[in-house]
């Protein structure tokens, strides 16, 4: 089970507004640009200032740039426009964004460097893994249980804590090696179920 599955009752209390972004002439890509360009700016100011309160940024921001990838997917769905140039946005974007939004993570004490880059590149591989079921003839697999949503609500939650005072303590430091043990969880889980997919 992965929060993925809650994603369409999230677009249908998005609907309207997705109506009305159409109506004023915004597209999908433009909606998908808009929200990298924010998780960049906004992951590269908490690197160059991570005091733990601003990292109450990261979880409002999360929560938005759900929203944002809900209605790019509708407006290129539902109002046609869907393009290759849109399909590589919506994948490369996403996992910039994200590998901009845990790298300040990697500067706060709480954390080992290298155990947050490994997580980050262990993230970058569930999404590229996800995409590859396509070449093998399944659709594009989204199977947790660590995907992209899971992620974003686990790393808004710790940024949470942080940013109301979470001490440093020392289990901290096993956090991350445990979230790159849930990414490895969904590569082994979303190959398997690509084969599965591509065998039927």
């Amino acid at each position: 089970m992965s929060i993925y599955a809650l994603k369409p009752k999230f677009q249908a209390l998005l609907r309207p507004l997705v109506r009305a972004l159409f109506a004023a002439g915004i597209t999908a890509n433009q909606v998908t640009l808009a929200a990298c360009i924010v998780s960049v700016a906004l992951g590269i100011w908490l690197c160059a200032d991570p005091r733990p309160a601003l990292f109450l940024t990261i979880p409002l921001w999360m929560f938005l740039r759900m929203a944002f990838n809900a209605i790019d997917g509708m407006l290129a769905r539902e109002f046609g426009q869907k393009s290759p140039l849109g399909a590589y946005l919506n994948e490369l974007t996403d996992v910039i964004a994200d590998a901009c939004l845990y790298l300040p993570f990697a500067f706060l004490a709480h954390f080992s460097a290298l155990a947050v880059g490994v997580f980050i590149a262990l993230s970058i591989m569930v999404e590229m893994t996800g995409v590859i079921g396509l070449m093998v003839g399944a659709s594009r697999r989204y199977d947790g249980p660590f995907g992209k949503s899971d992620r974003a609500f686990a790393i808004g939650a710790l940024a949470l804590g942080i940013g109301f005072g979470l001490p440093v303590q020392a289990w901290l430091l096993w956090l991350f090696p445990v979230l790159s043990l849930l990414c490895v969880w969904t590569i082994v889980n979303r190959v398997q179920q690509g084969l599965k997919e591509a065998r039927a």
